[in-house]
């Protein structure tokens, strides 16, 4: 009567937990600045439910993002104001964010994650990306 044993052995277990820990560190590192981009682009939305929207200029544009940024928990250094630009052409009028976050990672490891969203202000709010 041969026993068959099942299951996982220690070094097995101990290898599954790092590689599990490793992702979930990272996923505790990404989240965060996942969500502060979902509060930029709900900013940016709600943009379009201000009236006379495409005749304001850049300047005014950007203090009302500012406004709107503190309310979603958007840090002030995340977008810089240069990094919000206002594209208007033949009564077209887009805007488009942009910036690079910068997460500490391990020891000397960076992860360096990029957003870019373009929102078209001309009445659709189609987003353009």
């Amino acid at each position: 009567m041969k026993q068959s044993q099942r299951g996982i052995t220690f070094i097995g277990f101990v290898v599954v937990l790092i590689i599990g820990g490793f992702f979930a560190y990272a996923a505790m590192k990404l989240v965060p600045v996942y969500t502060e981009y979902m509060g930029v682009v709900k900013s940016m939305n709600q943009l379009l439910t201000e009236p006379g929207i495409t005749s304001k200029d850049v300047g005014e544009i950007r203090q009302m993002l500012n406004t709107k940024f503190s309310i979603q928990y958007v840090d002030d250094a995340t977008v810089p104001p240069q990094n919000i630009q206002l594209n208007k052409r033949s009564g077209a009028a887009s805007l488009r964010v942009f910036y690079d976050k910068r997460i500490d990672f391990i020891y000397n490891v960076d992860l360096l994650v990029s957003f870019d969203k373009t929102l078209d202000l001309t009445g659709t709010g189609a987003a353009v990306d």
